[in-house]
């Protein structure tokens, strides 16, 4: 399965939350027309079980599951890829464990070139942010939008923006060169189904503005 062009990037909100509730908000963002789907899971209880139910919802959405940090899981579920931070190995690892057609996705932060050097070692997309305020990420470092901009000049891979991003500041995310947008709270904080028409629409926007 292919890593989509352009879209939402739907990362689950697992914290107190039972599986079956998980996999029901998931399926409403697959609804609502997300594109891609990450599993990311602090504390895990039964990572692979839920890994696998998902990797099953996603599929009937033809829509690829990326496991967040974990080549390991995503190795032992058979997910579409992996999502890695600064921490979570290299790219040739990746690709060696997972096999060729996997997507890998790294964190690229506020460093264009970091992006750069992941996109020449065979990178998938590279992610940017984050660019607001975030519940799930509070400590994290922020990024600027005019870097999505250079990095929009730079790169010829997806690039996805992260962090804090609600329909009423995504616009301008995607006006400065974003490809998707990854979103958790953003979604799940409320109802995941309308959330996710809301950011549909806002592709919908951008694309006729550009077209």
């Amino acid at each position: 399965m292919k890593f989509p062009p352009r879209g939402l990037y739907a990362i689950t909100q697992t914290e107190g939350k039972a599986i079956a509730q998980v996999l029901a908000e998931v399926e409403a963002a697959l609804q609502g027309g997300a594109a891609v789907v990450q599993y990311r899971e602090k504390q895990p209880l039964d990572a692979a079980r839920l890994a696998r139910e998902l990797l099953v919802v996603c599929h009937a959405y033809q829509v690829p599951l990326l496991i967040n940090d974990s080549v390991e899981l995503a190795a032992e579920i058979g997910a579409d890829g992996v999502h890695l931070g600064r921490d979570d190995g290299d790219i040739a690892a990746a690709r060696t464990a997972l096999g060729s057609h996997a997507i890998i996705g790294v964190s690229c932060y506020n460093d264009v070139d970091r992006a750069t050097r992941a996109e020449r070692a065979g990178a998938d997309y590279v992610a940017f942010g984050r660019f607001f305020a975030s519940g799930s990420k509070p400590l994290a470092a922020p990024a600027d939008i005019a870097t999505l901009s250079l990095a929009k000049q730079t790169l010829n891979v997806p690039i996805v923006a992260i962090g804090g991003i609600l329909p009423d500041n995504a616009g301008q995310l995607l006006a400065a060169g974003a490809d998707l947008l990854a979103v958790i709270g953003g979604l799940f904080d409320a109802e995941p189904l309308p959330a996710a028409r809301r950011f549909q629409a806002l592709f919908q926007a951008n694309g006729e503005r550009h077209a």
